[in-house]
């Protein structure tokens, strides 16, 4: 993302909620999270704002779901964040929230892409003569840690556990420890000094390792790991065991659903959703939905079928009856009120569901043609999925942004997971040109 790209984009927005939101004077909330180029971009977003007309709020560095929260409560009709979530600290991007709290779906999207590449719309803000303002939005992260303090039931518990966070040296570096300390919690907080070029770098959700042996050292009860804009979470039991997105699904799920608490016994998760997730869920009567790949489709499939509980494996993971988008900060604390409620450790916890081994690989094509038309791959899928029958799943889809087809495969071992992967990247690579690359 360029700073051009960032004015035109500010400019896209209010031209948007004007022509099709029917809004005459826009007001945007805008965040970010510690890289260096933020304050560059979140300056050149703002200065498309105001000069098209609209007012820009800046809240400064904050989590992207913070900016969810505070688009709602400050009455704002968009929010952006200025954000690559868990990519290196040379990418930047944009990500974008209606005024109720939500993302925009592919159709808004792709008209105010657009806008953005509209000349003539651009041009526009020439005629405009009032221009809008920046107005700094004081005391944003203080505002959003009340917000989650308020989805936690307090206990007098809460000071016999012990914590290790890793905040990714990104926009949960100056909340996390905060929030958790103020909730009573003994907090020992890794990687939460950011210097605009250290955000993700071998930390976070991304990259648990240093966490959980922290978590050894200091014979914590749990570590939690976030991104670099704090909407995903990866856990750490008190063994040092890396739980994933799934795990912490499950063990949530479990429990809202002992409690009467899971609406509809339905959970959304995406198809790339380790088998084990649908296997626990199933064992207690729960309903299983798969979306595909993203939190914005997991979200539309919550709302469709009236759930409250959804997310990744990657560790998005969404509590509708707290937040309209995921939140890193907002799922740990419903994580430790499970671990409180139903006084069990982590490990115990984790129990509830069992991860089936699963291999991933790349497979670079040059070209991307219906795989259902292939018989070779349709043939090489079949016999493994007939091998596997109910022990394990086959999941081949091409990727979104690269020229490259993914394979996934979960069995009852690892060794049987990896020989069949090869075999069906194998057969791919022969039919489409490219070579395998595990992830």
């Amino acid at each position: 993302m360029t700073p051009e790209i960032g004015v035109r984009t500010g400019r896209a927005i209010v031209f948007y909620l004007r022509e099709q939101m029917k809004v005459d004077h826009p007001k945007i909330v805008i965040g970010r999270d510690t890289r260096i180029s933020g304050p560059m971009l979140a300056s050149a977003v703002m200065a498309g704002i105001c000069s098209m007309g609209g007012d820009a709020i800046d809240a400064g560095i904050i989590p992207t779901p913070g900016v969810s929260y505070l688009t709602r409560s400050e009455g704002a009709h968009a929010g952006i964040v200025i954000s690559a979530s868990h990519n290196p600290f040379q990418d930047n991007g944009i990500k974008l929230f209606k005024g109720d709290g939500y993302k925009l779906s592919n159709a808004e999207e792709a008209e105010l892409e657009d806008l953005i590449l509209d000349d003539e719309r651009q041009l526009s803000a020439e005629s405009i003569q009032n221009t809008g303002q920046i107005q700094v939005l004081n005391k944003s992260a203080e505002r959003y840690t009340r917000f989650l303090q308020k989805t936690f039931k307090l206990s007098s518990e809460c000071k016999m556990i012990k914590l290790v966070l890793d905040c990714s040296n990104g926009a949960t570096s100056g909340i996390a420890r905060v929030l958790f300390e103020s909730l009573g919690f003994s907090v020992k907080a890794l990687f939460n000094q950011p210097n605009g070029k250290n955000i993700n770098a071998m930390c976070g959700s991304q990259h648990p390792e240093k966490m959980a042996e922290a978590v050894l050292e200091d014979q914590a009860d749990l570590g939690l790991a976030f991104d670099g804009d704090g909407d995903r979470l990866i856990a750490v039991d008190e063994k040092g065991h890396i739980l994933s997105g799934d795990q912490i699904i499950a063990i949530c799920a479990l429990y809202l659903n002992k409690h009467k608490q899971l609406r509809n016994k339905t959970v959304v998760s995406t198809v790339m959703s380790n088998i084990g997730l649908g296997v626990a869920l199933q064992r207690e009567g729960i309903t299983h939905v798969m979306s595909d790949v993203g939190d914005r489709y997991v979200m539309e499939q919550m709302i469709s079928n009236g759930s409250i509980l959804g997310g990744e494996d990657s560790g998005h993971i969404i509590f509708l009856d707290h937040h309209t988008t995921g939140d890193g900060m907002l799922a740990a604390l419903q994580l430790i009120q499970v671990m409180l409620d139903a006084g069990k450790s982590l490990s115990e916890l984790a129990n509830a569901m069992t991860v089936f081994p699963q291999m991933l690989l790349n497979v670079d094509v040059a070209s991307k043609p219906d795989l259902t038309t292939i018989p070779e791959i349709q043939e090489i899928i079949q016999s493994v999925e007939n091998e596997l029958s109910s022990k394990g799943r086959v999941l081949v889809r091409y990727s979104g942004t690269q020229p490259m087809c993914r394979v996934m495969v979960e069995a009852p071992t690892y060794d049987l997971a990896q020989t069949y992967c090869e075999q069906i990247a194998g057969v791919i690579a022969e039919k489409l040109g490219g070579e395998s690359r595990s992830l």
